[in-house]
């Protein structure tokens, strides 16, 4: 019984004799072999009468399937493997239904249930004994045997019966297929020539005429035989030659193909390219963040965004150590890498091949503006230029360098101090030096011209007053000493200023206050160079020093020594008219732009002044034919200079702890300050001797007892005795509270030229002026003046004028 319902669920292809709902196979559309073609005449298909269950059934007919019970695969072909089937031992239930009972999913897992069939190629008896017959005894395996031996004879002997009841087919279909292979074989070989006998050719003689004249036009004569075939036939021949029948077809074959290739290999091609391009743009959007990495440094590099590039840098860093994990995770587990993985790794490494190369050149870039340190550019995120070295050494920090940024733009800094200083000075002692001896070869200014600059000083003299203070030539030179000295000695826009700055930069990392805002670079590399050695600071302190004594010596060599001989420092000897020679070039490597100092063999800088035996040939710093109220105007300038100059420098901390050093300052400024003195002396002395040039013999506006020129001495007088006063004591630069003792009073020794000098110039006018009045001729001048008893002594002139009598200029 049970046998019987397992043969009608698979001849109907259900599960089960009671099914609820129609099997989901079944609303396929396929062509149903029921239909039959439609009629000519009317067009209409005609069916045949069939049975209700007549779609579960199926039919001999039916080629879809050849096993009853069969089913089809997910992707449409049909198995041979049925979905059920009896017990193969006869047990009383199917094999599907037992192991359904058992709660294996035989019916979702393929697989899984045809492992337990015995018609498929996949059975595991094993398996089929464990699960399905778990639980039977021996003697009902033993049962079950002999059943499966009884059904696997009597299938043995149908089929000896089925053969036996077909053989006389087989045989016939044999004899046709050899039949067919003998003449597809045989195509298109030329046939054997038949051989025939004397009589029987004898015998046709006597028709031979028209059985020639009958074959000429027949269809079966001899020649017709005789002639070979066509050679399409012997291509379609199953023989070596013809390649077994498919040389006729493989020539089209392969033009087809090629057809075929031009016209559908770009779409097929194209579905492949697409297919990769697909795959690379997802393995590009999932490795997006590193692909942008490269673009993201050369922008922050270009816009010097270095806050934004140590950001990025950041991030290709944790892409790299990502990766760099993965490679050691899957070395370490001894696992192989996916495709996804690898992909990861490869990029990533090209990816930080190229951040390395442009952090390389950042780096190489960034460097070279801490030495270029004399040019600070201007950055795009609004630093100034003070603060870029800080910047760039931040950036170098946070970036992870070998050597110490900190240390090296230090010595940068140092070394261009030092080179800066020198050339300055050596360039302005030139510039100084070629107006001097243009002035010197030049003819002195007429002694009219000359004595109306006298006349100018009052009680203060404004910028506009002292323009007039002497001819303009000498005012050039005056303001070329003056922005000099102002270059080098100014605390605000000088060297001094510059060495200053240095040093109190110098001192914060020194101290450790400006590291506590550098970074600390990757995984902590750059703390080592945030601490500078005992060595280092000592280094400091002393190359300080140095540039402190840089200054001091040139200044001092400069109104110490006399005027220099070499002013070749401006020459260049190529004409700047020489053919292929940019303009730059034709100048030597000192020269700029201002036409006063522009020296080439065409234009030679001027030579020596010729020797006068005047007073300031021997001072560097006085201008020739200069008077008195001119270089005590600008020498009061330069000497205030030189005296803040001396106390800066005696306040910074490696200076002030050197006595040695203290005692250079005040050299410098005593110096300085008798050097100024007797050049002033001497114009002192030649001014007077021009004064009486100044009497025009006119009366006074209120005195009219006395001329004009009294008034005109007398305010002189005051002017450079003022002057002298302010050189002596530099009262601008004491009156600042801060260190004085490098700023001393002047000694008697170099108070006494300024009284001899005064009484001098008062002589030297009296005597000029009684030869003046004795030249005179009285009858002809009926205007002559006589002294009086108001007129002013000599010696109410020096108490006038300030001096006490031991020769003292008097604090006013």
């Amino acid at each position: 019984m049970l046998l019987k319902v397992a043969t009608i669920l698979n001849h109907y292809n259900i599960a089960n004799l009671y099914p609820t709902a129609w099997p989901a196979e079944k609303d396929a559309s396929e062509a149903s072999e029921d239909e039959q073609p439609a009629s000519k005449s009317t067009g209409l298909a005609h069916k045949r009468s069939k049975s209700r269950y007549s779609a579960l059934a199926r039919s001999a007919s039916d080629r879809r399937s050849l096993v009853p019970g069969t089913e089809k695969t997910g992707d449409g072909v049909e198995n041979l493997v049925q979905k059920d089937e009896p017990d193969p031992l006869r047990g009383p239930d199917s094999v599907v239904h037992i192991l359904r009972q058992k709660g294996l999913p035989v019916e979702e897992d393929q697989r899984l249930r045809n492992r337990f069939l015995l018609s498929s190629t996949t059975f595991s008896p094993t398996l089929y004994l464990s699960q399905v017959h778990s639980n039977a005894s021996t003697q009902s395996l033993l049962q079950g045997l002999e059943f499966l031996s009884n059904s696997i004879d009597q299938k043995s002997a149908s089929l000896k019966v089925l053969v036996e009841s077909n053989f006389e087919r087989f045989v016939r279909a044999k004899t046709t297929i050899d039949n067919v292979y003998a003449e597809m074989r045989n195509q298109g070989a030329e046939p054997p020539l038949p051989q025939r006998s004397q009589t029987q050719s004898r015998a046709t003689s006597k028709d031979s005429a028209h059985f020639r004249k009958s074959s000429a036009q027949g269809p079966l004569s001899l020649r017709g035989i005789d002639k070979p075939l066509p050679s399409d036939k012997k291509k379609h021949a199953l023989s070596k030659e013809s390649e077994y029948g498919v040389q006729g077809i493989k020539a089209p074959l392969v033009e087809v193909a090629v057809k075929a290739e031009e016209i559908w290999g770009p779409a097929l091609g194209g579905r492949e390219r697409e297919g990769a391009l697909r795959s690379a743009m997802a393995s590009v959007e999932r490795s997006q963040g590193i692909f942008e990495v490269g673009t993201a440094i050369a922008g922050c590099t270009k816009r010097k965004d270095y806050n934004g590039l140590v950001n990025v840098y950041r991030r290709a860093r944790q892409y790299a150590e990502e990766a760099r994990a993965v490679a050691i995770g899957a070395s370490s587990d001894r696992n192989s890498l996916d495709d996804a993985q690898m992909y990861q790794i490869v990029i990533t490494a090209r990816m930080w091949s190229g951040v390395e190369t442009q952090i390389g050149d950042f780096k190489r870039d960034v460097w070279k503006r801490l030495t270029n340190v004399e040019a600070p550019s201007p950055t795009s995120i609004g630093l100034s230029a003070a603060d870029e070295p800080m910047a760039l050494i931040k950036v170098l920090l946070e970036l992870g360098v070998e050597d110490n940024p900190i240390w090296f733009w230090l010595l940068s800094r140092y070394d261009y101090l030092k080179n800066k200083i020198t050339a300055s000075f050596e360039r302005s002692r030139v510039e100084i030096e070629i107006l001097r001896r243009r002035l010197g070869n030049a003819d002195p200014p007429p002694p009219k011209n000359a004595v109306n600059h006298l006349k100018q000083p009052g009680d203060s003299v404004s910028h506009e007053m002292a323009q007039q203070l002497d001819t303009p030539s000498i005012l050039e030179l005056w303001e070329l000493i003056h922005s000099s000295v102002s270059h080098l000695l100014s605390t605000s826009g000088g060297l001094l200023g510059e060495v200053i700055e240095f040093w109190d930069k110098a001192q914060t990392f020194i101290d450790g206050k400006a590291q506590r805002t550098l970074p600390l670079g990757p995984d902590a590399q750059s703390q080592r160079h945030h601490r500078l050695s005992t060595d280092g600071v000592r280094d400091l302190q002393n190359g300080v020093v140095e540039l402190i004594e840089i200054l001091r010596e040139s200044i001092f060599a400069f109104f110490a020594d006399p005027p220099i001989e070499d002013v070749s420092m401006l020459y260049s000897p190529l004409p700047p008219t020489t053919p292929n020679t940019p303009k730059s070039a034709a100048f030597a490597p000192w020269a700029h732009q201002d036409s006063r100092f522009r020296f080439d063999v065409n234009n030679p800088p001027p030579p020596p002044s010729p020797k006068r035996d005047e007073a300031w040939e021997g001072f560097a710093f006085w201008p020739p034919y200069a008077n008195a109220l001119s270089g005590v105007y600008y020498l009061e300038k330069v000497l205030t200079l030189v005296g803040g100059a001396a106390t800066e420098m005696a306040g910074l901390r490696p200076v002030s702890s050197s006595s040695t050093i203290q005692d250079s300052l005040k050299t410098l400024v005593n110096g300085t300050r008798e050097r100024c003195t007797n050049a002033l002396l001497a114009a002192w002395t030649r001014d007077a001797g021009m004064f009486q040039l100044v009497e025009t013999w006119e009366r006074a506006g209120v005195r009219r007892n006395l001329t004009k020129m009294p008034t005109y001495f007398l305010a002189y007088e005051n002017a450079v005795l003022s002057g002298v006063q302010k050189l002596a004591y530099i009262p601008d630069v004491t009156n600042k509270g801060s260190v004085t003792s490098v700023i001393t009073a002047p000694s008697s020794a170099m108070l006494k030229p300024v009284r001899r000098a005064f009484e001098r110039s008062i002589y030297v006018l009296l005597s000029d002026m009684v030869k003046k009045a004795m030249e005179r001729d009285s009858s002809e001048d009926g205007g002559y003046l006589q002294p009086t008893a108001n007129a002013m002594p000599v010696t109410g002139l020096t108490s006038k004028a300030g001096l006490n009598v031991d020769g003292h200029v008097e604090s006013r």
